[in-house]
């Protein structure tokens, strides 16, 4: 437990002449605030250990020879604290001025933030000019895209360094040398753009002068005082970082970390500096209309500049009667079942709700899906077997209350960057963290035990370290015996699976196999987080079973501190998901073949519901192949990019009859559309979000979408008006409000979420049965949500991959994400400072096969499997094993889509991304950017620092 979270006995004493009482815990300038005395601080900042070394905070005890600094100074009973006496105020005077005559006024340098915390304590006190001779100044560096340094301003209150070395964990900021000749430094004294800063701006939002301030030329982010702050949630990861957008003159021009439950004010790279493609002048701002004739190339290359040669400009009712009408003719002579519709985990609850009610009733089938088929689908799959339930069990902030956190398959560093914080933070704190992977995350260096196991060898791994706490005896036989079901089966399963037999499978040695498998089953609280380095296999449900079989067999579930936390990817995959759009369940997981289940909703959507499972989203593409489905409607997503075997995702969306698109720019998917809508941006909106620890959260609207760009729920009302459903905005829904209270009614596990409570308290987590419960971030303490609630053990065995290397192509790829960039790139590579910190396609290859093909860093190499090839730059990276190469997903002219497999898991349906042979060999050329160019994104920025 906690220091903070130990309740001690409060103390009274006496605070400027008056009796106060307060927490032995608190500091005396932490009670000042709380009584509405205002005592300077400048190295002090909520969240932040207390350090005391700017000396502006100090006030005079009685009976003590000298003044003490209230920031890292906590009362006693009887204590006599005076913070305004002639002594202390000349103490804080004096820290001001001489503060001042080192830096001047940062307020009144070009650049700087505009009425700084130095500038407004030296007003409130009455300092105007400062006696004292100036500091050497060093010179501004420039030499990072997203930050400005301006050491001029520094006034050593090591703010940054400890945001950056207590906070995020990234040991980038230091603090060199001593006297006048102390700086701020950046690894070892290089420029930032040099260092290995990660760009997650929490040094920028920690610094009170402006010596690190956004780098948006001329750093306008700084100098505009907005006109509106807007109090929001990030748009990228499953983590649910709450912010704030600053808006100048209808635009973004800064974001701010909130204090929300997932983040408590911190951002990474993305949150922070991701913000401004809602401006991007490649915004589509009309409704667009392929041209007569004009044929769908699925090898086109995408021309920006050339987009009306294969689109005309539509009025809406042209579009939508276009769009709406031809489904609706598909649908009424093929049958509901001869169309499909993709959503997306970027939409609200609210417009995921909608977009599967349309499809199920609109068009009369089942085939809606989204990205959580490609990402979470086969662990969705294993936790309803085998917990009853798709959702995580405890929220990721409970690694700070477990012993024993196992990281398997993931890289929060990378994808879930804030939770990851909180990860290091904990292992600072004595947490052991083991993580395995086959590939080194970042995470590994702060690791107890880093097992780097083969890829592949999931399952070995798993069964091995089961079967070490089942012969040794170390399983729960109580928790065993009275809340699961099947245990029996398991351990004959996995009694051939001894660390021996399976150490040359996984490549992990036996004896280190035996020791994480002892430290899991007996520590008092262990968590488990995975990724889609799990999920993404042929054998994805397997592995999940595998960790669900661990906790149920060790108790460790249920209880504050552990549990099963698959970490969800997209901001809303965990809300989509909830609200239906997936092809086999209705809203909150009620299956369509339930007899029972569909006729609850079909009552409550006056509508007969097909009691047929759909498709899938790599199902969908293969059905159009055969002439099943002829007509689609896709809202947000972009399956050109994302989906396997990409040729053929975009072979199948180019034969179909007719396709719908809603989205904010032209994607790939988009241009071979028939019709294309033009939605609404993140924060151009208000909906609800639902993040990987099951926390509903308001998103609210910003800033206006651009030229007759609409929301995205009037976009989907209108569709389904236009399909004769009667959807008309303003009739039968009109507000976000009425969408969000007929989900609440449907959906017995948000029942007791109110939208007057969201609004006031910004997050409330699921499930929330009756208005006024708190809701339960930890679940599965008393039971299961399966028959007689008892989960269930299921035992996997090994399944190779569908494809494995071979002669021809001997080498394995790793796809995943890369920090700077999200998902498929279409916002983060229109974002100017993202697009600066990445903006070529990379492969991350081990030294040693470079060395082997004789490619230096930084030259073109061409990767092919089976289905086909692109060119990248390599970069050298020790991470991934020798003989596997890793790719990011977000560049449409190294697509690596192209290359990866389709097989399915059979379980989830979901693709093996994680795993495809391939052969690499040097030289090629790498195609142009395309639909992307860091022209048209500078541009971009240009006219947003104007």
């Amino acid at each position: 437990m906690n220091a903070k979270d130990i309740r001690l006995p409060t103390v009274r004493f006496e605070l400027n002449g008056r009796e106060v009482e307060a927490s032995p815990q608190e500091t005396l300038i932490e009670v000042a605030e709380r009584e509405g005395i205002a005592v300077p601080r400048l190295c002090h900042k909520p969240g932040l250990a207390p350090v005391g070394n700017c000396r502006s905070c100090m006030v005079e005890i009685a009976g003590e020879r000298v003044l003490a600094p209230s920031c890292c100074r906590y009362p006693s009973s009887g204590m006599k604290v005076d913070t305004a006496s002639p002594r202390a105020v000349a103490a804080q005077k004096m820290v001001l001025e001489l503060l001042l005559s080192d830096i001047g006024d940062p307020g009144g340098k070009p650049g700087y933030v505009p009425d700084n915390e130095v500038s407004r304590w030296a007003r409130q006190l009455g300092v105007t000019e400062a006696r004292f001779p100036r500091r050497e100044q060093p010179a501004q560096d420039l030499s990072h895209p997203a930050i400005a340094v301006n050491l001029d301003a520094c006034i050593q209150c090591t703010r940054c360094l400890r945001a950056c070395r207590d906070e995020q964990v990234n040991d980038v900021i230091g603090l060199a040398w001593r006297g006048e000749s102390a700086k701020i430094v950046f690894d070892q004294d290089d420029a930032l753009g040099a260092s290995t800063c990660v760009s997650c701006g929490e040094c920028v939002q920690a610094c009170p002068t402006g010596a690190l301030a956004p780098a948006l030329a001329p750093n306008a982010a700084a100098l505009v005082q907005p006109d509106k702050v807007v109090d929001s949630v990030c748009p990228y990861c499953g983590v649910g970082c709450q912010l704030s957008y600053k808006v100048k003159d209808k635009r973004i021009v800064e974001v701010k970390g909130r204090d929300g439950p997932a983040n408590h004010e911190r951002l990474c790279v993305k949150g922070r500096f991701g913000f401004d493609y809602a401006h991007h002048p490649q915004r589509l701002t009309t409704p667009l209309i392929r041209r007569e004739g004009m044929p769908k190339d699925p090898e086109a290359p995408m021309d920006p500049s050339r987009v009306m040669e294969v689109f005309r400009e539509a009025s809406w009712e042209e579009a939508l009667a276009l769009a709406a009408g031809t489904l609706a003719r598909i649908r009424n002579q093929d049958g509901g079942r001869a169309l499909a519709g993709f959503g997306s985990a970027k939409c609200s609850n609210e417009e995921a709700y909608l977009f599967q009610k349309l499809v199920r009733t609109g068009f009369g089938s089942n085939n809606v899906d989204h990205c959580t088929r490609l990402c979470h689908a086969s662990s969705v799959a294993a936790l309803l077997e085998g917990i009853g339930s798709g959702a995580v069990s405890n929220p990721v902030m409970d690694v700070t209350k477990a012993e024993v956190v196992l990281i398997i398959g993931a890289n929060p560093t990378v994808n879930h960057p804030v939770a990851a914080t909180w990860m290091k933070n904990a292992a600072k704190a004595g947490t052991r963290l083991i993580v395995c992977d086959p590939r080194r995350p970042e995470l590994a260096r702060h690791a107890h035990r880093f097992l780097q196991f083969k890829p592949d060898t999931d399952v070995a791994l798993l069964n091995a370290m089961m079967h070490v706490i089942v012969t040794e005896d170390l399983v729960d036989h109580d928790f065993i015996a009275s809340r699961t079901v099947g245990y029996e089966d398991l351990a004959e399963n996995v009694a051939n699976y001894s660390p021996e037999a399976m150490a040359p499978v996984c490549g992990i040695d036996a004896d280190t196999i035996r020791y994480v498998a002892r430290l899991y089953a007996t520590s008092k609280a262990s968590m488990i987080l995975w990724g889609m380095g799990v999920s993404q296999h042929v054998h994805g449900t397997d592995n999940a079973r595998c960790l669900i079989a661990l906790a149920l067999m060790t108790g460790q579930i249920g209880r504050p501190g552990t549990g099963l936390h698959p970490l969800r990817g997209q901001n809303n995959v965990q809300g989509a998901s909830d609200a239906g759009l997936i092809p086999m369940m209705l809203p909150d997981y009620g299956r369509v073949d339930n007899a029972a289940v569909r006729a609850r909703f079909e009552a409550a959507w006056g509508a007969t519901l097909d009691p047929q499972p759909g498709l899938t989203v790599v199902e969908v593409m293969d059905a159009i192949g055969q002439g099943r489905v002829k007509g689609m409607y896709i809202l947000g997503e972009n399956p050109a990019m994302s989906d396997p075997d990409a040729n053929h995702a975009r072979a199948a969306l180019a034969a179909l009859d007719h396709l719908v698109v809603q989205d904010i720019f032209l994607t790939e998917t988009a241009y071979l559309a028939d019709v294309v809508l033009p939605a609404s941006a993140f924060p151009e909106k208000t909906g609800s979000f639902t993040n990987t620890d099951r926390l509903v959260q308001l998103g609210r609207q910003a800033i206006d979408p651009p030229g007759e760009a609409r929301q995205d729920l009037w976009i989907i009302q209108e569709m389904a008006r236009h399909l004769g459903l009667g959807w008309e905005y303003g009739a039968q829904y009109e507000s976000v409000a009425e969408v969000f209270d007929e989900m609440r009614r449907l959906m017995p596990s948000i029942a007791g979420i109110t939208w007057e409570r969201l609004q006031q308290d910004g997050a409330v987590t699921y499930p929330c049965r009756l208005e006024g419960d708190p809701g339960q971030p930890v679940v599965f303490e008393d039971r299961f949500p399966r028959e007689g609630g008892r989960a269930r053990f299921v035992p996997a065995d090994l399944i190779p991959a569908d494809e494995r290397p071979d002669a021809d192509y001997p080498m394995v790829l790793i796809t995943g994400r890369q920090l700077e960039h999200w998902h498929t790139g279409s916002m983060t590579r229109r974002t100017a400072v993202l697009d600066a910190l990445e903006p070529d396609p990379v492969a991350l290859v081990h030294p040693q096969d470079l060395a082997r093909m004789k490619v230096r860093p930084g030259e073109p190499i061409t990767i092919a499997s089976r289905r086909g090839e692109v060119v990248l730059y390599a970069r050298a990276d020790d991470s991934s094993p020798p003989g596997a190469v890793f790719v990011p997903f977000c560049y449409y002219e190294a697509a690596i889509n192209r290359l990866t497999n389709p097989a399915l898991d059979p379980f989830g349906k979901i693709p093996e991304f994680k795993y495809c042979a391939v052969r690499v060999t040097p030289g090629g050329t790498v195609a142009p950017q395309g639909s992307y160019g860091g022209g048209l994104v500078l541009s971009g920025v240009a006219q947003l620092a104007t």
